[in-house]
């Protein structure tokens, strides 16, 4: 484990100093390409910004306004049906919406029910196996400027749905 954490401490300035050594080396103006590539990041942040300022103010009203319970409460029983237990329904809702937001309520289910429990393995193998589809959308498609997504959608939904139902199968299964 000691040599694990060695490597990993070692791995970031190991790799900055191969680029500066390879960029002496090929006589490269590092700097110019430094500050090129950081006039592109802040571009990239002004055109990203509208768009995540729109995605959290979405998730801030779900979230407030007892939406998402509503939702749990009408496919409750469709869950119930394929054992599915309604304490991880909050989080499949918002695991296609937002990283940061089925992470606290991720955290708080796990705080709720524990770590090792059925539905925080569940939990940890659903935050593990899915993404936040419609912001990883939203960001990458409002840079490119693609205005047709939903095939893009519907596949990547249908993928975290999938994750989702292995997510409970698998731990059916095994506990």
């Amino acid at each position: 484990m000691n040599i694990i954490n060695y490597f990993s401490n070692i791995a970031l300035p190991a790799i900055i100093l191969i680029i500066l050594f390879f960029g002496i080396k090929e006589k490269i103006n590092m700097f110019d390409i430094f500050i090129d590539g950081a006039k592109e990041g802040i571009e990239i942040i002004f055109k990203l910004f509208p768009t995540l300022v729109g995605i959290f103010v979405a998730i801030g009203l779900l979230r407030s306004s007892g939406i998402i319970d509503f939702f749990i409460n009408l496919i409750v029983p469709i869950t119930n049906m394929f054992n599915i237990p309604k304490e991880i329904m909050p989080l499949a809702l918002l695991r296609p919406i937002s990283g940061s937001a089925s992470m606290a309520v991720g955290t708080d289910i796990m705080q709720t029910y524990g770590v090792d429990s059925k539905i925080g393995l569940i939990v940890s193998t659903i935050m593990g196996s899915t993404e936040t589809t419609l912001y990883t959308i939203a960001v990458y498609t409002s840079i490119v400027g693609v205005k047709k997504i939903r095939f893009v959608l519907v596949a990547a939904l249908i993928a975290d749905l999938v994750g989702m139902l292995i997510s409970v199968i698998f731990w059916q299964i095994l506990s």
